[in-house]
């Protein structure tokens, strides 16, 4: 059961409306999420960090494949019938899936990931090429 604020200014029928949409988006089978994810670049590397909490490192996937690196999984909702019932449902249950063009700078051989406290670190190290490199100037006079 969800409980929200009723509203008398809304028409009847507008609240049917509003009341399925809630219904839909708060069910734990119908709500569908995405893991928020944080891409940031070093001199030689691109590292993404996702946040999976409770998502079993059995439930994710990652591939690399023509330029993109995929990451898919699931988060299941499980119910157990001695706990007391729910007044709300907010977070997100099922299967996620993020997609992100990589360029060709990244080294997809020596990709690594490491999971640790809910959150899955991809480590994408950048090829010899790529890095960057200081280049020394003379000054002719």
């Amino acid at each position: 059961m969800l409980i929200t604020k009723f509203n008398p200014a809304l028409p009847a029928p507008f609240r049917f409306f509003e009341d399925a949409l809630n219904d839909l988006i708060h069910e734990p089978s119908g709500r569908p999420w995405t893991p928020a994810v944080d891409i940031f670049e070093t001199d030689n590397e691109l590292v993404v960090k996702a946040d999976l909490p409770e998502v079993k490192l059995e439930a994710i996937a990652i591939n690399i494949e023509n330029g993109i690196l995929s990451l898919k999984g699931e988060r299941k909702f499980e119910h157990k019938e001695e706990k007391a019932g729910y007044h709300r449902l907010e977070r997100g249950y099922g299967a996620f899936a993020r997609n992100f063009a990589i360029p060709e700078t990244v080294d997809a051989e020596k990709v690594a990931a490491a999971f640790k406290d809910g959150v899955l670190t991809i480590t994408l190290p950048k090829k010899e090429i790529a890095k960057p490199r200081a280049i020394k100037v003379n000054v002719v006079s």
